[in-house]
């Protein structure tokens, strides 16, 4: 029994960390786009970080990845990180990761809820990300969709559907 015990607080612990490298790893593979923004893999990470390790371990695993980037290891796009990554323009993306891995992560028996609730979630992202941008840009709310939401749209519903494919395999392979 104390075997299990150490064993489940071992999973615990190195899955966040390993998801949190994981959407590190996928906020480096990016290239700039004409607007400044970062066209990323971050998106991806994350779904996948929620729609595998659930809600407690998803939502840690991304405040890790937040709070490591906010110290000053280089882990956001463009390799980035400190208070400036947070209070910059595209800050408000990195406040919506929270909500996006949460409503992810949230499991039903109906898979299209699931579903729904990750659309949910994207939509929940895009609002923090575009809110903060006109806040610190002074920029209307349709030009500032025009330039941080509508070029991304198609690619973040695309990472979605492809992360919610790779952990439902990826649970069945590895029930953690």
């Amino acid at each position: 029994m104390r075997e299990q015990t150490t064993k489940t607080r071992l999973i615990d612990a190195s899955l966040p960390a390993l998801f949190a490298a994981i959407v590190a790893v996928c906020a480096w593979i990016s290239f700039m786009m004409p607007s400044g923004i970062s066209f990323t893999l971050q998106t991806f990470g994350i779904a996948l970080c929620g729609f595998f390790l659930g809600t407690k371990r998803g939502t840690v695993s991304i405040a890790v990845y937040l709070l490591i980037g906010l110290i000053g290891v280089p882990v956001f796009a463009g390799f980035n990180s400190g208070v400036g990554a947070f209070g910059g323009p595209t800050g408000g993306f990195l406040y919506g990761f929270l909500p996006f891995v949460v409503l992810c992560s949230l499991r039903f028996k109906k898979a299209w809820i699931q579903w729904v609730l990750s659309l949910v979630g994207l939509i929940v992202l895009y609002l923090c990300g575009t809110v903060h941008f006109c806040l610190l840009t002074g920029m209307g709310v349709v030009p500032a969709l025009m330039l941080t939401v509508v070029p991304y749209v198609i690619k973040d519903v695309a990472s979605v559907v492809l992360a919610k494919l790779i952990a439902d395999r990826l649970r069945k392979a590895l029930p953690v």
